[in-house]
């Protein structure tokens, strides 16, 4: 029996995420970024996280291209950024003062966390491609995360549970 589409939209859409954006390079230094949800951790040792990219992204082929990727996790309070990088186009970038990794990639200031990676591994899975990363290099800072549930932003209330 075939999957309708738009139940299989709204059933991934009572999974509630973190929301980072995946920032990259092209083969003339030009960044590239867009907002992503489909990341986790794949292993501690050696330490290793995936994304997803969507084929008709550009940032897609900024990543076959450099072989290196910025994760950037959004803190609470970044809902502006995130939609800014859900759109296509340059213009994402427009008066937007990035910092700069340790491995040249761009990376997102005020963000929870950054993470620098080389990719290891890529595997093409319907219409998006899994990039496996290996993390070279690590920042964390402390706050609370953006999170994405149901097409709209919510956070962790004082007690850890989610509000909208």
């Amino acid at each position: 029996m075939p999957v309708d589409p738009a139940d299989f939209r709204r059933a991934l859409g009572q999974f509630a995420a973190g929301v980072t954006v995946v920032t990259t390079r092209d083969a003339q230094g030009r960044s590239l970024g867009l907002t992503v949800t489909a990341f986790c951790s794949v292993s501690l040792e050696p330490p290793l996280v995936l994304v997803c990219v969507d084929h008709r992204s550009e940032a897609h082929v900024g990543f076959r291209q450099a072989g290196l990727f910025g994760v950037s996790i959004l803190a609470d309070g970044q809902e502006e950024v995130s939609r800014r990088f859900a759109v296509g186009g340059a213009a994402k970038f427009a008066g937007l003062d990035l910092a700069t990794g340790t491995t040249g990639v761009p990376l997102i200031p005020g963000a929870l966390a950054h993470l620098e990676c080389r990719v290891r591994a890529t595997h093409d899975a319907g219409d998006h491609a899994i990039y496996v990363g290996e993390v070279l290099a690590v920042d964390v800072k402390p706050g609370r995360p953006l999170l994405y549930h149901d097409r709209g932003y919510g956070r962790l209330g004082e007690g850890g549970e989610p509000e909208r």
